[in-house]
């Protein structure tokens, strides 16, 4: 193949350790072992997709084979050896995908090609790519030979999954984490590939590709050589038009769009927003750009334009450095919360589109949400009001707690330390009947324990801090535990928990089940019900809901 045909990834592949960019400690301590003759049985190269394990593969292939040794190992004018590894036809280096090579069988006639020693060179190498695809009986068959393999047989394994492969096959080899590439580097290398091609790009352009690859040289590469073969040769790649190649936005109109919510602005909030939409970008990857936009705002402070791995450009910083100035971390920490929970409104909703709308709407109207630190005193009445209903009705506990949540996190700190005697004693609670048990599980969101009070337990006798029940086969082994455990935290006093051999009362589940049949069978004596029968004779009563009594 045309040298100029291949696609970059494979044209600019590193064929020495000199080439290779942001593995400089992995390049040392292969080539140290190898001058020092130390070589390990098997190499294990791990890491994300594009940090170059298979090209570290073959060059450690060709740095034990190189006709030239290691001191002189071939960079241009490459030996008979190195030019057959570059090719991947030598005989005596056997490359192999593991993702088609699953089965014990393939391993085995591995292993059977392996007693015969190499036929041109020092060394017989077998390179197997993604060898955490084999299958664990291909694991088990090559155990015995990786770990004394004859002295001319290599192993060279890499991965994308280093937990899938067996610790017995891990500690058997020289393992080696691939990192993935610093922006810097990303960013100087594709520079270099960019004047090589006579590509024309700029630097924000190119920042970009930088920041969508995530780390990795092979993907940055493919994405430069799309945006190169997308332009004219006259026409310069710059951050605009990559971001029409890549379907990314403008940064830039999502702080605009941010500080419009600050500001209050609802049309022009709607309005900027149907114009991102209008590109193409799906509602999804705007509310997680959102979140992106939203930890800059909160941590600029901290940040460094390198450490935001170029998602920022200069300008963009500085426009985010200043409107942070203005903001409370409060109503940042509350955005973030409702952005999370925008994400799994969209998983419902028919409408995407519509629902970022409304979430823009309800984060213009949370941004004056009122922060005022309430008084220790207000404090203290709320929380005493609270307790003093804690008697009442499930959905009245539901309800006090709903309005008592509503504290920021200073002030609960302020309650604490100022007033922490009073709030201990207003914790405990005072707990007289089996509904009130269950109410305070509710309240305590002990729903593990609620579920074995109502389904699996017939109360025998209640009284204050003594519980006698029976209960059936179904409950669970630590329940006795657990509610002893609970009963101390919330009352401050141990409680004596006693199984009876009298049935006592039916549970909650059976009482509930009994009230339905009884509606059930008092509604099918109903006149309504037998009329409904002469219209529709296969009808089935299946539930009764009793009418809702008016508050």
């Amino acid at each position: 193949m045309n040298n100029n045909s291949k696609v970059l990834a494979l044209k600019y592949r590193p064929q020495s350790f000199k080439d290779l960019i942001g593995q400089e400690v992995v390049a040392e301590t292969i080539l140290n072992s190898i001058k020092a003759d130390k070589i390990p049985n098997a190499y294990l190269f791990t890491g994300i997709r594009g940090v170059g394990k298979t090209t570290i593969a073959r060059i450690v292939a060709k740095s034990l084979n190189c006709l030239k040794g290691i001191d002189g190992l071939c960079e241009n004018d490459l030996c008979e050896n190195c030019e057959s590894i570059v090719n991947s036809n030598h005989i005596d280096v056997l490359e192999m995908d593991a993702a088609s090579k699953t089965g014990v069988d393939d391993v085995r006639d591995l292993i059977e090609f392996s007693r015969y020693g190499p036929t041109s060179s020092k060394y017989k190498i077998f390179i197997i790519d993604e060898v955490h695809m084999l299958s664990k009986q291909a694991f088990n068959a090559l155990l015995k030979t990786l770990e004394e393999p004859p002295a001319y047989l290599k192993f060279i394994f890499a991965t994308t999954e280093i937990k899938k492969i067996p610790i017995t096959v891990v500690s058997r080899c020289q393992r080696f984490d691939l990192s993935r590439i610093k922006s810097s580097e990303l960013l100087n290398f594709i520079k270099k590939i960019k004047e090589k091609e006579n590509g024309k790009a700029t630097d924000e352009a190119l920042k970009l590709i930088v920041k969508i690859s995530e780390g990795s040289v092979r993907d940055a590469l493919s994405l430069l050589d799309r945006a190169l073969i997308s332009l004219d040769d006259k026409k310069e790649l710059d951050l605009s038009t990559a971001q029409k190649i890549f379907g990314y936005f403008d940064k830039s109109q999502l702080i605009d769009l941010f500080n419009l919510i600050l500001k209050g602005e609802e049309n022009k909030v709607i309005e900027n927003y149907r114009k991102i939409y209008d590109q193409g970008i799906e509602p999804k990857i705007f509310i997680n750009d959102f979140l992106e936009i939203l930890y800059y705002f909160k941590n600029i402070e901290s940040l460094t334009l390198e450490s935001t791995n170029f998602s920022l450009n200069d300008e963009e910083f500085n426009k985010i450095k200043e409107i942070s100035k203005k903001i409370e971390t409060d109503v940042l920490i509350l955005f973030w919360q409702f952005t999370i929970q925008t994400l799994d409104e969209l998983d419902i909703v028919s409408n995407q589109h519509l629902s970022i709308e409304m979430f823009l709407l309800r984060l213009i109207h949370l941004r004056d949400f009122n922060f005022e630190k309430k008084t220790t005193e207000e404090s203290i009445k709320i929380e005493s009001k609270f307790r003093e209903d804690q008697n009442n009705s499930t959905s009245k506990f539901a309800e006090k707690e709903t309005i008592n949540q509503i504290k920021n996190i200073s002030q609960e700190k302020t309650i604490k330390s100022e007033t922490q005697i009073k709030t201990k004693s207003l914790d405990q609670v005072s707990i007289q009947s089996f509904d009130e048990l269950l109410d305070i599980c509710l309240l305590k969101k002990e729903m593990k324990l609620k579920f074995e009070l109502e389904k699996n337990v017939n109360l025998v006798k209640f009284e204050y801090g003594r519980i006698e029940i029976s209960f059936n086969d179904n409950l669970d082994k630590n329940f006795v535990k657990d509610l002893s455990s609970k009963l101390l935290e919330w009352t401050n006093q141990r409680w004596i928990i006693s199984f009876s051999k009298n049935e006592g009362e039916i549970s909650i589940k059976d009482k509930e089940i009994n009230k339905r049949k009884v509606l059930i069978e008092n509604a099918k004596k109903s006149e309504m019900y037998k009329t409904t029968l002469k219209f529709f004779p296969d009808a089935e009563l299946i539930d009764v809901k009793p009418p809702k009594k008016d508050k």
